[in-house]
């Protein structure tokens, strides 16, 4: 049977509530409960400097965790180019941090026709794939390909993957991820496939089927208590026998989104998501 390396992304403990969870209990968590690694958010760092990056790899190698993901926030749809070199700019310096620290990918976004909108609206307008007035989805696809493009030799130069994620925007639909990783076309540009954002496609399983030969990291979203946006029933196993078909192996990372503590929430999770590898890895009679 396929060995499930699972971990948790950081965001499981944190919500972006005024509170911020120290990564370091983050750390102390995974290992009791026996996870592979940490995915690890940005947003959620205390501070950039050397000393603390250093001892956040320092504690995660001591509790025998991988730290496999840095997960990072940009847009790349903008009309100013000032503002689209803000965020390459952005994007290259967490490249760095993740060098660092010695992790081996970063999460990055395609942005969306909004302007630092709140999350509510990004919904309510479908994910933000609507072109602003006086603009075309090819101007907002050119910007985010020529923007990434921009950061892949700097990517490779540190041996940093670019991991892109369906999170809204471009990337709302299955269509959308792969005109931009085909255009590209890059051998340090993959995809996340996050389970629970093909939320706008007309069939979810097609979709993540669709993109499942791209993914080298998996986001496993889950609702205990019900969800801070939306509450999806996902098909778990299925997901997973779509990704093992088209060859992934690398790690699932758990988000656990609803309003359950995380104290609870989160093993009730791995035991979940557990089952359904076993259901997905045990032979068909």
């Amino acid at each position: 049977m396929t060995k499930l390396r699972l971990g948790t992304s950081s965001y499981s403990y944190w919500h972006f509530t005024p509170e911020v969870t120290p990564l370091e209990d983050v750390f102390e968590a995974a290992a009791q409960l026996g996870l592979a690694g940490v995915e690890i958010l940005h947003q959620q760092m205390a501070s950039e400097e050397n000393g603390y990056l250093q001892s956040l790899k320092r504690r995660a190698f001591q509790l025998g965790l991988d730290i496999y993901n840095f997960g990072i926030d940009q847009d790349f749809v903008w009309a100013e180019g000032e503002e689209r070199q803000r965020e390459i700019a952005h994007t290259l310096r967490c490249i760095d941090l993740a060098h660092e620290m010695g992790i081996p990918s970063i999460r990055i976004n395609s942005g969306s026709f909004r302007k630092r909108g709140p999350f509510s609206e990004l919904i309510a307008a479908g994910g933000g794939v609507e072109p602003w007035e006086g603009y075309t989805l090819d101007d907002g696809f050119n910007w985010c390909i020529d923007a990434i493009e921009q950061c892949l030799p700097h990517a490779e130069r540190c041996g940093v993957m670019l991991l892109l994620e369906n999170h809204w925007g471009l990337t709302t639909t299955v269509n959308g991820m792969l005109r931009i990783i085909e255009t590209i076309n890059s051998p340090w540009l993959r995809a996340i496939l996050d389970m629970g954002n093909f939320y706008f496609e007309p069939d979810m399983y097609a979709a993540m089927q669709t993109i499942a030969p791209h993914v080298w990291l998996a986001h496993a979203k889950t609702y205990p208590g019900g969800g801070t946006v939306f509450t999806l029933d996902l098909d778990y196993a299925r997901i997973f026998r779509m990704l093992l078909d088209a060859g992934f192996a690398g790690y699932v990372s758990l988000e656990m989104e609803g309003h359950e503590p995380a104290e609870t929430a989160v093993p009730k999770s791995i035991a979940m998501l557990e089952t359904a590898w076993q259901q997905a890895t045990t032979p068909r009679t």
